[in-house]
């Protein structure tokens, strides 16, 4: 199928250029004029904060939205009655608003929100709808009537959840592509070998991100989609390309000429890429097991883009290769050199056989490494950071810190407590009650401040402003909230039938959150292994490799999580990448899963196809290994690196959850590239040998055969079962169909494509062809 594909595309490259130039057009401008906007909708079902939420839009429909903080500080005194009149008009204008509910001045009536020096003051202004569903018009309309403020020459500056600022083009971008240039040109030599690539994963990018602004307009996508969608979208766009390209170059130095080369890319470097990719894909999409709209759709959007690559690197691409024909290595900036295949022992092949001399002490040093990296996991607390950890030079930022300084940093993001007492009591009765509980309250450890109760219209609900002592993403007010769930709300209200009561707010259902999430990691991450376990046991047929990489992969998304812990929770060198210590976000470490389990795949099927190739071609274990590295090492570490510069570019972003998962998808994918597939691998593999390979013969005959398997065919390797097929692998089809006097698929001398044991041209010509 995809030689099929293939060769339409080189049949007709210049129809399949013009239609993806069409697509990307199209979908742009469906998109401005059709996508939707980006908001965080951290709704959860069936938790006490979505519970406290449903109360206030029964009881309190006023206070039912989101609000934004607005700060007023004035070095003189901010209660003049030039500063008063000022703020008193600003918030009668607001309330005059499009979807503003209520508008509280500092001043009252009601408790006032003045600093006991004056100088700072805080006033409230409530929306109609929660935070995803708040025009962005009414918030700027809202912070608009407040310029007379500003005018008395008072500092204004606003926070809240309703201040959600939209991931656009932050620059790193264009530096992670510059860098992806100068990585492709060192790993390719030629400029034109170094466009494809880039070109396929633009073209797919613009595609993919178009398609993400649709979805905006049909589900809720978080702000920082847009941005995870681009890093991964690039970094996986380029490495699809690269592995196909150099599958292509291979081929032409073998002496096919572009027609055949392109077809036989497609089938071998082009059917891993679509395993690793699917892998993606399925284990992003699987977020949506876990009910929580914001995670899901994030991935949604990381999918979408992902999905894009994929249909350039089988369509696109090889029309873009066709383009260039023969002429793919010209432009060269430096001398090509092709180690494998050429008769002399490679720097990879002395590696490999090293290791496989010494495989117990790399085994055994390697692991260790591993698993210290990640004991820092075993401290992990999930949560949001709060805006304290926004941009310095953003509102959020100078709002969080006046406050904080001002009122303390509970007051940043105060609890909302509702409590039902029933309808059975008097109003004299409920007001005791109400009175009774805020006193609970108030002793309980962790509460700075507790607010008068409000009760509403029917006289039988109590609503309270409850401020914690710490920050919202400190560790202390989550202890709070569970403290105010198990032990104190229940003990208030457990001896009053039918009563009940619930703490919410943005904290809360931050924590909410990260406790569902917490709750669900475990069983996630299980279904996603085994997807990759029984995926690697089809493409491989075997039992041990799939159980050898899941092991794998997870000791290095463990060393991964252990960094991210390490840098964005402890703060190791935090300040080096502009980030400020605080919890991890709730969601990272499940996306990160979900997505590095799927790129590691895509190591795994690339370097041991061509390992089980070889394996196949001669039943020599350990020779298969040194190959089998030894033709996938170079684009392995170099596609690798182009996705730690993609990635670790996005630490030029402003957002912090970007820049925790750009830096934790760069580690993760060096440690795998470089201690697992040049360490590890070798090592485990020597230690297995054959058994590697074993799988049962009744579960050999039920296992399904992939789209585009081969049948039964070729050398069984002696003495394994692993060779009763040499269908099964990406590299089946490597054994290319050889022009005359090119050799076989098993050549005597051992080397691909039979060819002799001679020494090739410094340049990588194959002498009587063009270069």
């Amino acid at each position: 199928m995809l030689s099929s594909l293939a060769r339409f595309s080189v049949r007709h490259r210049w129809l399949v250029i013009a239609l993806w130039l069409l697509a990307v057009l199209g979908a742009g401008l469906a998109a401005r004029s059709s996508g939707g906007e980006f908001s965080n909708d951290l709704t959860l079902s069936d938790s006490d904060s979505q519970a406290a939420y449903d109360t206030l839009r029964e009881r309190y429909p006023d206070m039912s939205g989101d609000g934004m903080q607005v700060v007023i500080h004035n070095d003189g005194d901010v209660t003049s009655p030039e500063v008063k009149k000022a703020v008193a008009d600003s918030l009668t204008e607001v309330r005059g608003t499009d979807g503003v509910a209520a508008a509280q001045s500092p001043y009252g009536p009601g408790p006032a929100m003045v600093s006991e020096d004056g100088r700072t003051a805080m006033a409230t202004v409530r929306f109609e709808e929660r935070a995803k569903d708040v025009p962005a018009e009414s918030v700027e309309a809202a912070q608009e009537a407040f310029a007379p403020v500003r005018d008395t020459g008072a500092q204004v500056e606003f926070g809240g959840a309703v201040l959600q600022t939209e991931s656009g083009p932050s620059g790193s971008e264009a530096i992670g592509l510059a860098a992806a240039v100068l990585v492709l040109l060192v790993a390719f030599g030629s400029v034109f070998a170094m466009v494809v690539p880039l070109v396929t994963a633009l073209f797919a990018l613009v595609l993919g991100l178009s398609a993400v602004h649709l979805a905006a307009g049909l589900t809720t996508i978080g702000t920082s989609g847009p941005v995870v969608a681009a890093m991964i979208g690039l970094g996986v766009g380029i490495d699809y390309a690269l592995l196909v390209v150099t599958r292509h170059r291979e081929a032409m130095r073998a002496g096919h000429a572009p027609a055949e080369s392109i077809p036989l890319a497609l089938s071998t470097a082009g059917r891993s890429v679509l395993v690793a990719g699917a892998t993606v894909i399925v284990a992003i999409l699987s977020l949506y097991l876990i009910g929580i709209p914001f995670v899901s759709a994030l991935g949604l959007a990381s999918a979408l883009t992902v999905a894009a690559t994929l249909l350039a690197a089988v369509t696109l691409l090889p029309a873009l290769l066709a383009v260039f024909g023969d002429r793919l290595d010209r432009f060269r900036v430096r001398r090509l050199r092709f180690d494998h295949g050429s008769g002399r022992a490679s720097g990879w092949h002395r590696w490999t056989a090293h290791i496989q001399r010494h495989p117990w002490p790399y085994l055994l040093a390697s692991t260790v490494t591993l698993v210290a990296l990640a004991l820092p996991l075993f401290s992990l607390r999930l949560g949001t950071a709060d805006d304290g950890s926004a941009p310095e030079d953003t509102t959020q930022r100078r709002a969080y810190e006046l406050v904080t300084d001002d009122f303390g940093p509970g007051w940043t993001g105060p609890l909302v407590v509702t409590a039902d007492f029933g309808g059975d009591g008097s109003p004299t009765e409920v007001r005791e009650q109400a009175a009774g509980l805020r006193t609970e309250l108030e002793k309980t450890a962790g509460v700075a401040e507790v607010r008068p109760p409000q009760l509403d219209e029917s006289g039988t609900t109590a609503l309270y402003t409850v401020v914690p002592e710490g920050s919202p993403d400190e560790e202390s007010t989550e202890e709070l909230v569970h403290r105010l769930r198990d032990d104190v709300l229940p003990g208030a209200v457990e001896d009053t039938e039918g009563a009940e009561a619930h703490v919410g707010g943005s904290t809360a259902t931050a924590i909410d959150l990260a406790d569902r999430l917490g709750r669900e990691m475990g069983w996630f991450m299980t279904f996603v292994v085994g997807l990759s376990f029984l995926l690697l046991t089809v493409e491989f047929r075997s039992l041990v490799v799939p159980l050898k990489a899941a092991v794998m992969n997870l000791l290095s998304v463990g060393a991964a999580y252990g960094v991210v812990v390490a840098v964005f929770q402890w703060g190791w060198g935090a300040g080096l990448l502009g980030a400020e210590p605080g919890p991890v976000e709730s969601f990272a470490p499940i996306m990160l899963f979900a997505v590095l389990f799927g790129l590691s795949m895509d190591y795994e099927v690339f370097l041991l196809s061509r390992v089980r190739e070889e394996y196949l071609r001669t039943g020599d274990t350990g020779g298969s290994v040194r190959d089998g590295i030894a033709a996938t090492a170079r684009v392995i570490t170099a596609a690798a690196s182009v996705m730690v510069v993609v990635f670790g570019s996005f630490q030029l972003n402003d957002q912090r959850v970007v820049n925790l998962f750009g830096f934790g998808l760069a580690v993760a994918i060096a440690i795998d590239a470089t201690l697992v597939r040049l360490v590890l691998v070798p090592s485990v593999m020597a230690v297995l040998g054959r058994a590697a390979w074993w799988m049962p013969r009744p579960l050999q005959r039920l296992l399904p055969r992939l789209p585009g398997e081969a049948a039964d065919k070729g050398r069984q390797p002696a003495g394994g079962t692993a060779g009763d097929t040499a269908g099964g692998t990406a590299g089946d089809t490597a054994g290319y169909e050889r022009p005359a006097g090119a050799g076989t698929p098993g050549g005597a001398n051992g080397t691909p494509g039979g060819q002799p044991p001679h020494r090739a041209p410094e340049d990588g010509r194959v002498p009587g062809k063009r270069p």
